[in-house]
């Protein structure tokens, strides 16, 4: 078979004739290096299969390489040629439907003309062409099959650029990726559909691409607005940060609350970490800006800590020191017993004065110094527990004296009363002092109580012989007796004069006589 050679560069160059093979060549118009498609035999058991792969989304076409591509040599015998099956009609895919967001009138349109107009047409040599509006181009060549298979073999390619439209539309609608994103992908898509090997509505998809490329315009700028939103939501939010954090920097050291504030700084370092691994990006300066400030204040509030703890380490071993001293002094009054708890009492006071030397060592000091308390104490309560069991005897002799001196409350002459309550007192205090303590309180209060009635008799006796006394109470004792007397007169004149006024006031008067004479034992 010989193929005819173009005379132009549009048209399809030429092809050598092989043994065995059919090739399917294209015009040097075809840009990407997939389009150019060849149409490898299939072994004879087999039927041919021409697959492709346009952009990343149709399956690839598989090519053979050049040097695989026996080429016939032209001083060679001519070999037998063996028998090349037909190849069957490729169906082709349908494209899939368009969405009124994305897909224009006009492509539409031209759908609707496309089965009275047809997108391609096939030369006799086998150069496939596709309409373009007025005009036919040259999209390749398919010189070892029938028009048919040529058609559809570029028909395919076109499908295969509808699915990448098609695919990126859903992509829009669905939400699933930046509207930036799509741009860049719809601008390489608009690569290979302008000027492409292809046979069907390239105009139709094109305008598909324009529809889209406004809508993800005005999408793009949504997105662009909501990013400076989000970014200036950021830049405030992580400005906040940083003031509260300075905040706690301008703080006097001295009243800080470290541990407190350490968890409080570290969960704002948290947040500041979470927010910017999961914020969106802030400018580089404003960020660079807001992390100095950031990492400024931490350092600071770093260096005031490190400051006041090694203030802290310099008063803890002071008042080490110091107590360690006071353990020491406490401990040497061991041998003085009872006698040294004066002594402790003082180093107690100035224990307390002596201030924190950290808790681990204020636990062993004060372990120590409140054990050499203990054995003054102990001490005395040894000697106490002495004293008490001696003083049980004692005990019982002043309660057996409380008996006794329970007559004396019996005895009516006052002087024979208090002659036996000295000589209990007397003995009560031969017997000496008593443990415990409380013991010795509760019998004390019994004798005194009947001390004490005693001496409320006595004063009542001497109120009673008191020669002043004595005299008053007879001189006012013998001038009531004479107002009674006066008084009883004008009794008996007011009755002989029968004046009811004049009785009464005189019966009156002279009861009122006769009862202060009666009080005063008259």
């Amino acid at each position: 078979m010989t193929d005819a050679t173009p005379s132009s560069p549009d048209e399809a160059a030429p092809i050598e004739p092989t043994v065995d093979e059919t090739l399917a060549t294209e015009t040097p118009e075809a840009p990407a290096v997939d389009e150019a498609a060849e149409i490898v035999e299939a072994p004879a058991d087999e039927a041919p299969a021409a697959e492709e792969a346009p952009a990343d989304e149709a399956p690839a076409v598989e090519e053979a390489p050049s040097d695989e591509a026996p080429v016939a040599d032209a001083h060679a015998p001519a070999p037998t040629p063996r028998p090349v099956p037909t190849p069957g009609r490729i169906p082709m895919p349908k494209p899939p439907a368009r969405r009124a967001p994305v897909a224009p009138a006009a492509s539409v349109a031209t759908a609707s003309a496309a089965p009275t107009e047809p997108f391609g047409r096939v030369e006799d040599d086998g150069t496939v062409s596709v309409r373009e509006g007025a005009e036919w181009r040259v999209v390749g060549q398919y010189p070892d099959g029938t028009p048919a298979e040529a058609l559809a073999y570029f028909e395919r390619k076109y499908a295969d650029l509808v699915s990448e439209v098609t695919l990126l539309e859903t992509r829009h609608r669905s939400g699933g990726a930046p509207a930036s994103d799509l741009r860049a992908t719809s601008k390489a898509v608009r690569e290979r559909v302008v000027g492409a090997a292809a046979v069907g509505d390239l105009a139709g998809l094109e305008a598909r691409l324009n529809a889209l490329d406004a809508t993800l315009s005005e999408a793009s700028a949504e997105e662009a607005q909501a990013q400076r939103e989000a970014v200036d939501a950021a830049i405030a939010e992580r400005t906040a940060l940083v003031e509260r954090v300075e905040a706690i920097a301008a703080r006097d050291p001295k009243s800080i609350q470290w541990k407190q504030t350490s968890v409080e700084v570290s969960d704002l370092f948290d947040q500041w970490q979470a927010h910017q691994a999961n914020g969106p990006r802030l400018p580089k300066s404003t960020g660079q800006q807001l992390w100095k400030r950031f990492r400024d204040a931490r350092a600071a509030l770093d260096k005031h800590r490190r400051e006041f703890y090694a203030g802290l380490d310099e008063q803890h071993k002071s008042a080490r020191d110091a107590k360690a001293r006071l353990v020491e002094r406490a401990e040497a009054l061991a041998s003085k017993g009872e006698e040294g708890i004066g002594a402790y009492r003082t180093l107690l006071d100035e224990w307390k004065n002596s201030g924190r030397a950290g808790k681990k060592a204020d636990d062993a000091l004060w372990e120590r110094f409140k054990a050499a308390g203990d054995a003054l104490y102990a001490a005395r309560a040894g000697r106490e527990l002495a004293e008490a069991e001696e003083s049980k005897e004692k005990i019982e002799a002043k309660r057996a004296l409380i008996v006794e001196a329970a007559a004396v409350s019996k005895e009516k002459d006052n002087a024979k009363a208090r002659t036996m309550l000295t000589g209990i007192q007397r003995r009560w205090d031969e017997i000496g002092r008593i443990f415990p303590r409380e013991a010795e309180r509760g019998l004390d209060d019994d004798l005194r109580k009947i001390e004490q009635a005693l001496k409320a008799r006595e004063d009542a006796h001497w109120k009673s012989s008191n020669p002043e006394t004595k005299a008053r109470q007879n001189d006012m004792t013998s001038q009531l007796r004479d107002a009674i007397a006066g008084l009883e007169a004008d009794l008996d004149k007011a009755k002989a004069s029968k004046d009811k006024s004049a009785i009464a006031k005189a019966t009156e008067a002279l009861e009122a006589r006769k009862s202060w004479l009666k009080a005063l034992g008259g």
